[in-house]
């Protein structure tokens, strides 16, 4: 379904310790290098290879590359930019533009030589993450982005759905959860967006406001109406012979029928990147840790108290310290219980949790928002089975993208114990597993996501989305200090473009 996936390509021949560096030979490939593809943070990759052709497996240094950009019509340009190691011998470069460039100029550079094809021209208007500049097609989009034909997760959240009657549903999803739930109803029309929240607790509402004002600014969306789940747990219950009201959720359930989203977390992760985040896909993959063999062989767990299994977690660690190093950072469900549980242990970095091989990834109050990131790591992760899902989990595997264990943790140990005697194994499933996130969880496949389910779900009302009576205009945050003047009248020929379709076989042959 998706354009990159690394299991099904020839293995890469690999460089040698000690391997020079070839400018020429070096692969520079990604989305970041498209003046179309308008993310928060754009990026794109580099593959370190040497003389022979031969890629590097091991970091060169976090310094081996500089990366510049200039634009020709202006004498400065404000843009940040990072140059992660993911220390396998490739890069990540990411930047934030903070204004609109025309025809930028971004510079490779391996001691002050040119890398690839660099420099690399970005023809036309740069837009950046403020600029409210939509794509009018949306196929046209759809194809700059390279959004995958379809997400099996949206397939089967709509096909419950013969049609959904937007003047129906603004009567009766009010008066059915109103009430007792906080939702926000929403109304995309002329590319606008219009929201009436009901319920107490509606602050999660922003992130749903961002993703949407950031999404219309990209790309034209179809007029849609919509009710959106603001709480943790699914909604809708009822049976699929029953009549079902169509409830937008960040968590699905196999008792339920909610249409899942991307969660609110990995949502603002993307759009945040490089801003008011520190932890996102991105970031993650500069922080893995300590190379395999120097990870502490240990299962790994920190959180809270909101699951019953999380007890048993920290209760089996005190029991079997030297498989699993598993405590609390926070009480608040079971406080009552807090001196059998505890004490509490100070809180540590995301990134410190992989210094250990093998990452225990347990329910808390829903699914556990957490798995993205530990995927994009570099150990190797113990899911525990569960009724709850994201919208991406019925693409994973057991056993090829993570270790199994059952809901009552019932053959953890013996998990654990598998994995330390099939070390080879388990490393295999940990890089299996990071594979899927990089390819899976990046901020263009959460817009492609988002997108598609939107254009998908307005292709099933048979009666035209209104702005409701009560609804408020939600406006783009304005941008005084740089603001961006949209031409979209050309149409670019998409042939033109060969540097991100099809490149990860190039690197992967190389």
């Amino acid at each position: 379904m998706f354009l990159f996936s690394i299991l099904l390509l020839p293995k890469p021949i690999v460089a040698t310790v000690g391997s020079v560096i070839s400018a020429a030979k070096t692969l520079v490939w990604g989305p970041g290098l498209e003046a179309d593809i308008v993310l928060p943070a754009r990026f794109f990759y580099i593959q370190a290879v040497d003389n022979s052709g031969k890629n590097l497996t091991t970091s060169p240094g976090e310094k081996t590359f500089e990366v510049k950009m200039v634009s020709p019509t202006e004498q400065f340009t404000r843009i940040w930019i990072q140059v992660l190691d993911r220390r396998d011998g490739s890069f990540l470069v990411r930047y934030r533009t903070y204004a609109t460039y025309t025809d930028l100029h971004i510079h490779v550079l391996l001691k002050a030589k040119h890398v690839a094809k660099s420099p690399y021209i970005l023809q036309g208007r740069v837009y950046h993450e403020g600029c409210d500049c939509p794509q009018p097609s949306g196929s046209v989009w759809e194809k700059c982005m390279r959004c995958p034909e379809s997400f099996a997760q949206i397939s089967r959240d709509l096909s419950l759905y013969s049609s959904v009657d937007p003047d129906q549903n603004a009567q009766e999803i009010p008066k059915r959860f109103g009430q007792r739930q906080s939702l926000c109803h929403y109304t995309i029309k002329e590319n606008k967006v219009y929201v009436k929240t009901f319920g107490e607790h509606v602050g999660f509402r922003i992130f749903m406001d961002a993703i949407l004002l950031s999404l219309t600014r990209k790309v034209r969306l179809p007029d849609v109406e919509f009710f959106v789940n603001l709480g943790d747990w699914p909604l809708e219950k009822r049976k699929a012979t029953d009549k079902l009201h169509p409830i937008f959720s960040w968590c699905g359930s196999n008792n339920t029928s909610d249409i899942v989203m991307p969660t609110y977390d990995l949502t603002e992760s993307v759009l945040e990147s490089m801003g008011r985040v520190s932890l996102d896909m991105m970031s993650v993959q500069a922080n893995t840790g300590p190379p395999w063999p120097e990870k502490n062989a240990t299962a790994f767990w920190r959180g809270r108290d909101s699951r019953q299994e999380r007890l048993q977690l920290v209760k089996l660690s005190r029991a079997h310290p030297d498989f699993i190093d598993a405590a609390f950072t926070n009480f608040f469900f079971f406080k009552h219980d807090e001196s059998l549980y505890g004490p509490l242990v100070k809180h540590v970095s995301f990134f410190d949790f992989f210094k250990y091989k093998y990452q225990i990834n347990i329910d808390g109050t829903v699914a556990a928002y957490r798995l993205p990131y530990l995927l994009a790591g570099d150990s190797v992760v113990l899911k525990q089975d569960s009724s709850y899902y994201e919208h991406f989990y019925n693409e994973l595997r057991p056993w090829e993208h993570y270790i199994p264990i059952k809901a009552n943790l019932g053959d953890l140990l013996e998990k654990i114990k598998w994995s330390r005697d099939h070390d080879d194994e388990a490393r295999k499933i940990a890089l299996a597993g990071q594979q899927f996130a990089r390819s899976h969880l990046m901020g263009d496949s959460i817009f492609c996501y988002y997108y598609k389910l939107f254009k998908e779900y307005s292709r099933l009302q048979i009666t035209e989305p209104k702005v409701r009576e009560g609804m408020e205009f939600v406006e783009q945050p304005k941008d005084d200090l740089f603001p961006c003047s949209c031409d979209r009248t050309m149409v670019r020929d998409l042939s033109t473009f060969p540097l991100y379709q099809g490149s990860l076989e190039q690197v992967l042959n190389s």
